[in-house]
């Protein structure tokens, strides 16, 4: 049995910890956060929903790294879900501790900085896997997962998103995670291969209509940054396309347009009768609370996968479908189902010992099919549909 730590007792956080408790083989887990009332409340839930004691809450700063290292480690295995920002501290925290440890990423620049401790990651005897959540995250575990299944794979292209089942307010939209996360997404450029070239596209670019079945139904899709992280260097050479698109409902790409243009999501300080602020930061104080429902939590996310190649000398495409949906007898969100139980399972087999040591890309650090025997027993299933000729086949 292992004993596993998630830093942050958020959204993610509370729902990585409920899925390594029913799934990780877990002899304890510590849920921590710098706000006890939420640690406790985590802690309390998931118990609740277990019906045993297994989950404690611990107070926790991440900012002090001297504690974190105290509290990772005995631990077999942990997971960051926290604000991308402070990942690379516990990546260091990790080594010192000689604790495995993912994170839900979404930053590629932190990305990278944390492959840079590679080596120290290896001495230590260490895995550190960032990018563990959704997109990034699972939609390139599944990426990986097709490309597997031809001799010549060429073009990967993802579609992803978090939608409420009923759209809602002035975008449309609900939000499922932490607001500086979605204005990083919607700004800066996203990283794609495309012609076996490494390419920069602006983000809130190239929209195009996509459709799931019901009770999804017709979307737009747009360019965002973040989804691909590294897989794009990763496949470099070996793919000619590797690209990302966010999901929304119609319209909501025009609302955010809009509001880019008028500046609300610029970083750079202006000053209001003396007062410097940061336009961004007003939008997060401002819009944060006008995008969260309580009263109606029901959401979906719907994730496409396909990978166009050549198998035994002949085309062939692959097409991964995955919808979820809220889950009311839990009260997990399907963003929280999708996002913190994908680094459950990263987390489950870190404690076993099936990733390698050293810090290493998700893509390069995950077996998929190993994953995939892992997450169908979580409920959640994924369609694959095979043209060669048309196949459909459950996973």
């Amino acid at each position: 049995m292992f004993r596993y730590a998630v830093i942050g007792a958020g959204m993610q956080g509370t729902a990585a910890a409920y899925d390594l408790a029913r799934f990780g083989n877990a002899e304890e887990i510590r849920i921590a956060d710098r706000d006890p009332a939420r640690a406790e409340e985590a802690a309390r839930r998931i118990n609740r929903l277990l019906g045993r004691s297994l989950v404690r809450p611990v107070v926790l700063d991440v900012r002090d790294e001297l504690a974190v290292v105290d509290f990772l480690r005995p631990m077999d295995a942990g997971i960051s879900a926290v604000p991308y920002r402070f990942n690379p501290l516990l990546a260091r925290a990790a080594i010192e501790a000689r604790t495995s440890l993912c994170d839900l990423g979404g930053h590629t620049p932190t990305t990278w900085e944390i492959l840079a401790m590679d080596e120290m990651a290896r001495e230590a005897g260490i895995s550190l896997i960032p990018d563990c959540g959704l997109m990034p995250g699972l939609g390139n575990t599944l990426a990986v997962y097709a490309m597997r299944q031809m001799d010549q794979p060429r073009h990967v292209r993802i579609w992803c998103g978090g939608l409420p089942q009923r759209p809602k307010g002035p975008l449309g939209y609900q939000l499922f995670f932490n607001i500086a996360g979605l204005t990083a997404e919607y700004t800066g450029k996203a990283v794609f291969l495309r012609q076996g070239r490494i390419v920069e596209v602006e983000a809130l670019t190239e929209p195009e209509t996509i459709t799931f079945p019901p009770p999804v139904g017709a979307c737009e899709a747009f360019v965002t940054s973040g989804g691909t992280s590294t897989c794009p260097w990763t496949f470099q050479g070996i793919l000619e396309t590797y690209e990302e698109k966010t999901v929304r409902y119609p319209g909501h790409l025009e609302r955010i347009r809009l509001l880019a243009d008028l500046g609300f999501l610029e970083t750079d300080p202006i000053e209001i009768d003396g007062v410097r602020v940061i336009p961004r930061e007003v939008f997060h104080r401002l819009v944060e609370p006008r995008l969260q429902f309580a009263e109606d939590p029901a959401d979906m996310v719907v994730l496409r996968v396909t990978c166009e190649g050549i198998h035994q000398g002949q085309p062939m495409e692959i097409t991964l479908d995955l919808i979820d949906f809220y889950d009311p007898e839990t009260g997990f969100t399907a963003m929280e189902r999708t996002t913190g139980w994908h680094a459950a399972v990263v987390a489950g087999m870190m404690a076993r010992g099936e990733t390698p040591r050293g810090a290493i890309p998700l893509e390069r650090a995950v077996d998929p099919e190993r994953f995939l025997a892992e997450w169908s027993q979580r409920g959640i299933p994924i369609q694959e549909t095979i043209r060669r000729p048309l196949q459909v086949v459950p996973l």
